[in-house]
């Protein structure tokens, strides 16, 4: 599903490079469940912006679904991650001035999904994550329990072949992060979707089929479950 060759991130400063990601390689296989770990700095959210198109590696090869993203324009990157990919970020994300139905439906507005369709997948979206009584209510009002919930409806509900999640319980409490996790596993087992989350929690990171160790922009080691 996903192959990273040699892929390095590096900033120009004064006649030095400063990586912040060196020489990764890395393949990843439809229906895996893989944890990134590393300390503050070791180039973790960096990797994860690289594999969701959001950020370009300064040099290697990045394939994804049988397509090489290098060669590709911004364009289409864009409409590539649209289609395969939903992100689920520690700070949520929403957009402040929708309600938790309207950032739900966004990413099916830009799929271009018509309206019709739009709301009965936004209504099982509520339904399947019980928020139905909350739709009408802007983030504002939630608690950060209930905002992550609304992240993931709204990564999931264009049906992603791939989530990736930045440390998606850092700001939950033990029992709302446990949910999360939970939820994250039913998904990968039952719906079979992709999963790759950075995480500092070991606990988390346990909930994976891989763990990734990074250092210093590069992986330390690899193990597997």
């Amino acid at each position: 599903m996903l192959s990273l060759q040699h892929i390095s991130k590096y900033y120009q400063v004064g006649g030095n490079k400063n990586y912040v990601i060196n020489d990764i390689s890395l393949d990843v296989d439809q229906g895996e469940f893989v944890s990134i770990m590393g300390p503050s700095g070791s180039g973790k959210s960096t990797l994860l912006n690289i594999i969701g198109m959001l950020d370009e590696p300064s040099t290697g090869f990045h394939y994804f679904a049988d397509q090489a993203v290098h060669q590709l324009k911004e364009k289409q990157r864009s409409a590539l991650y649209k289609q395969y990919i939903g992100f689920v970020f520690q700070a949520y994300h929403l957009i402040d001035e929708l309600t938790v139905y309207e950032n739900i439906e966004t990413p099916l507005i830009y799929q271009d999904v018509k309206g019709s369709e739009r709301k009965a997948m936004v209504a099982d979206m509520l339904d399947r994550f019980n928020i139905v009584g909350k739709k009408d209510l802007f983030p504002a009002q939630l608690s950060g329990g209930q905002q992550q919930l609304v992240g993931i409806a709204r990564a999931l509900i264009a049906k992603p072949k791939l989530i990736l999640a930045d440390e998606p319980t850092g700001n939950l409490n033990s029992k709302q992060g446990e949910e999360i996790m939970e939820l994250f596993r039913k998904l990968n087992k039952e719906d079979g979707v992709t999963i790759i989350q950075v995480t500092h929690s070991e606990k988390n990171a346990e909930y994976g089929s891989r763990i990734i160790n990074l250092l210093d922009g590069r992986v330390e080691s690899s193990k597997k479950f």
